[in-house]
């Protein structure tokens, strides 16, 4: 469960995206020291009409390579890159932490839901053995060996352990939610077997 939690979580999804981007951020922002190259291309076309010589027409066509190179910019270019570096450290120690936050929720859901199996199952047994108390109580009150008392406690264990039942088989069906919403498995049908439990 842990393994497809790390591969299927949301949290984690999220947080690799984010590292993924100041990665990305750092990058641009590192290539601002590095000088640019640009192709210039121009054409001009002058026409002027009429004096004593006639019209003229000028035209110039030019091409170059134009290169840019930044001497000094007051440290606005090192600063952007040195607050997008720190941005990429913050992402990589939240990716981190999602990642031990859900290998933490992971584990915790599938204890809750091993034990939830292991409560219900036992609760089941002493379900069983509260009803043949209380049959065995309402028997013998009617042959006269045991009293209303007897019934009544017989009565309450019973009930009482059913409750405990339902709120067991409740917290296992609560685990089982959480385990999947941390594997990043959790979906409708999910929901509705949930649902129809609860009736």
């Amino acid at each position: 469960w842990v393994e497809q939690a790390r591969r299927g979580n949301y949290q984690i999804a999220m947080a690799q995206a984010a590292y993924q981007l100041s990665e990305q951020e750092v990058a641009r922002n590192r290539g601002g020291h590095l000088p640019t190259v640009d192709l210039v291309a121009t054409y001009n076309k002058n026409t002027a009409g009429g004096g004593m010589l006639g019209a003229t027409d000028t035209r110039s066509k030019t091409v170059g390579v134009q290169l840019n190179l930044l001497l000094f910019q007051g440290g606005a270019t090192q600063s952007r890159w040195r607050e997008a570096d720190a941005n990429r450290e913050k992402a990589k120690q939240d990716l981190e932490t999602a990642r031990r936050n859900v290998e933490l929720q992971t584990r915790q859901a599938y204890l809750g839901v091993v034990n939830g199996i292991a409560q219900v199952q036992a609760l089941q047994q002493a379900l069983k053995y509260s009803e043949s108390l209380l049959q065995a109580s309402k028997l013998g009150q009617e042959v006269g060996v045991r009293t209303n008392l007897d019934v009544l406690n017989a009565q309450q264990q019973a009930y009482a352990t059913r409750r405990d039942l339902y709120q067991a088989q409740y917290n296992y069906l609560v685990s089982l939610l959480r385990l999947k919403a941390a594997a990043g498995t959790l979906a409708e049908a999910d929901l509705d077997r949930v649902n129809r439990a609860l009736r």
